[in-house]
């Protein structure tokens, strides 16, 4: 339970120094270790730090797991399986995530 207020607690930290951006400070130059970056590439930099970092967690957790790991995503052999259900469905718009959240809720 730790873990996961630590990981939430970092989450926060991010969201809420996005909350007060307005479209007008994207474009503003920060800089980081004395490199100029807009404040849209600045949190691009963030994010896709962020996604190396969770990889590695992934990893290790894979690893820790041996035989118990729950694929995150699309089980290895099973693509076949997967994509001939996504296809038999009509086309939609929903953000790729919906059906996740739906299903662990």
């Amino acid at each position: 339970m730790e873990l996961l207020n630590k990981w939430e607690a970092g989450w926060n930290c991010l969201f809420l120094a996005l909350r007060p951006l307005t479209e007008n400070d994207l474009d503003k130059i920060i800089y980081i270790r004395n490199q100029g970056h807009t404040v849209t590439e600045a949190i691009n930099r963030s994010l896709t730090h962020c996604a190396y970092h969770i990889g590695q967690i992934v990893y290790i957790g894979k690893m820790a797991s041996k035989d118990g790991w729950k694929s995150l995503s699309i089980p290895k052999g099973q693509s076949k399986q997967f994509n001939a259900e996504k296809f038999s469905k009509p086309k939609h718009a929903e953000h790729y995530t919906d059906e996740f959240n739906k299903r662990k809720l």
